[in-house]
């Protein structure tokens, strides 16, 4: 599916396992919003409320949530999204416009997504139950390639692309290495294929001006992978736990349920 630069480099150790991870690994949340929990004291270690996230689990800590006892953590669970164009990557928006979460069928689990696209990018959006799992798969240091298809008004040449290869710094922000292609140049637009590892905020839009474009279409069409596929805007399906388990690397997969650890060798 897709193209990438092998597996998630997800091979080295996690960081221990703190409470508002563990909180991200029984589904009930992401991390983010379980350091929020704690904070208004709603989270508890053994009958105590608890003060910081920084506490680390002990294997026979109690952990209560709301006075109910911790699920236990389930295996991460992975789907493939075809975000249509007009939808906030966002479970809520003060101004009340239509998000991602809203449109998702009502027997989906709780979701968190792998990073966000703009209100206006469409393309693949990668879905997860596993907090902590969306986190490690947003680091730039994990290497998964995300492809977009890019439609932009101007004229480029592909030298013009190729000056992206070595990273570029705009602003005073620095960009990695972009690989970049011309795929056609119908009237006074140009459609063009960008993959990138960083995925900084509105990073491809930039680039573009950069180079003397503006970008009028942007579509998603891989992260590492994971490739968009056949999906229709709206449409989701979720990535076989096998397939998951093989992308991620024996140590991730264990720790995220979809494998049994495995023993040192004597």
């Amino acid at each position: 599916m897709g193209h990438s630069r092998g597996k998630a480099q997800a091979d080295a150790p996690m960081e221990p396992m703190r409470i508002a991870k563990a909180i991200a690994h029984a589904g009930l949340c992401s991390r983010r919003d379980a350091e929020g929990w704690i904070e208004q004291g709603r989270v508890a270690i053994n009958g105590t409320v608890l003060k910081t996230p920084a506490y680390v689990l002990k294997s026979d800590d109690r952990v209560t949530v709301d006075g109910q006892l911790l699920p236990g953590a389930r295996p991460a669970r992975l789907w493939r999204y075809h975000k249509p164009k007009g939808l906030l990557t966002s479970h809520k928006d003060p101004q009340g416009r239509r998000t991602v979460f809203e449109t998702l069928p009502p027997e989906l689990p709780r979701v968190v997504s792998v990073g966000r696209l703009d209100l206006n990018t469409e393309g693949l959006l990668l879905l997860t139950t596993d907090g902590a799992l969306a986190r490690h798969l947003e680091l730039p240091s994990t290497g998964w390639l995300r492809r977009y298809r890019v439609r932009a008004y101007g004229n480029v040449t592909q030298s013009d692309l190729d000056s992206l290869a070595d990273g570029v710094t705009i602003d005073g922000i620095a960009y990695g290495p972009v690989e970049a292609r011309i795929d056609r140049s119908p009237g006074k637009n140009v459609w063009l294929t960008l993959g990138l590892r960083e995925g900084k905020n509105r990073e491809v839009k930039r680039l573009a001006e950069h180079l003397g474009l503006k970008v009028n279409r942007l579509i998603r069409t891989s992260f590492g992978p994971f490739s968009l596929g056949d999906l229709t805007p709206g449409a989701i399906k979720e990535v076989p736990r096998r397939m998951l388990a093989d992308q991620l690397g024996a140590t991730l997969a264990a720790q995220i349920g979809l494998r049994k650890p495995q023993r040192a060798a004597r």
